[in-house]
């Protein structure tokens, strides 16, 4: 098990590798927790920044994340976020693919086209059981007088009434742009039979994100487990054999032999 002080080093190799890829592109930002739930459409980050940045409270940004994904939000600014990070919520972190601590890219979305309409669908396993005007009850409150952004293939939580709902957007006009601002004229469609969940929304459903108070454990698990599995080396007799055909991280089981919040209590099964 590391040191303090080889755990320090680690802190601070890393930070800095943060730092320069910062220093060098000013426009990528760490993603930080937004406050609270966070709203679907809202970014933050710090006025030091946006003015670095040339955005103005309420421009609309153009955010890239992993695997060529990408969404719109407005920004605002925020006095208690640091100058290289982003306030992003989970709705959005998850369309971006991304996780806390993720680099994004920010860039000014410029003239975004109000919307003519807009088609989205509920997820099948976020409506089971409701019944009622979905309309009604979720999308027209969430869209009443607050223009905005979307983009065609995000999706979105509202937790207007005792339940939250998932949607996804299907479709949008002007069909020559991927994102549209919905404003008071913009016609919503709900109608359609709900979509089902893909396998790959289903393994983002829950992730590290999800738990709370445990920061420090998670770091372990993380620099214990995920991190040495892609360059394994062999320091001792047995540990070949007992990594051979382990492919990360689908094989790896974690078997718990104590309480749930003694994450140091996992082990190899």
């Amino acid at each position: 098990m590391a040191t303090p002080m080889e755990e320090d080093e680690k802190k601070s190799i890393a930070q800095h590798h943060i730092s320069r890829e910062v220093k060098r592109a000013p426009n990528r930002l760490i993603t930080d927790e937004a406050h609270g739930d966070g709203d679907n459409s809202v970014v933050m980050m710090s006025p030091a920044k946006m003015e670095e940045l040339s955005l103005f409270r309420g421009d609309t940004v153009l955010i890239k994340g992993k695997k060529r994904h990408e969404t719109v939000c407005v920004v605002i600014t925020d006095e208690e976020t640091d100058d290289s990070k982003i306030r992003i919520n989970k709705v959005v972190r998850k369309n971006l693919r991304v996780k806390l601590g993720d680099v994004v890219s920010i860039h000014n979305a410029g003239e975004v086209p109000y919307g003519k309409a807009i088609h989205v669908l509920p997820f099948d396993d976020s409506v089971q059981g409701i019944t009622g005007n979905l309309f009604e009850t979720y999308l027209k409150p969430y869209f009443k007088d607050a223009y905005r952004p979307v983009k065609k293939g995000d999706t979105f939580i509202v937790r207007e009434s005792f339940r939250p709902v998932e949607f996804k957007v299907m479709e949008i006009d002007p069909p020559d742009s991927p994102f549209c601002v919905v404003e008071p004229n913009t016609i919503i469609h709900c109608d359609g039979d709900p979509v089902k969940r893909e396998e790959e929304e289903r393994l983002d459903d829950v992730g590290y994100d999800d738990i709370g108070g445990v920061r420090k454990q998670l770091a372990q698990i993380r620099e214990m487990i995920e991190l040495p599995l892609p360059h394994l080396t062999y320091q001792r007799p047995g540990l070949e054999r007992l990594f051979r055909g382990l492919k990360a991280p689908a094989d790896l089981i974690l078997k718990r032999v104590s309480r749930l919040d003694a994450f140091s209590g996992y082990l190899f099964h």
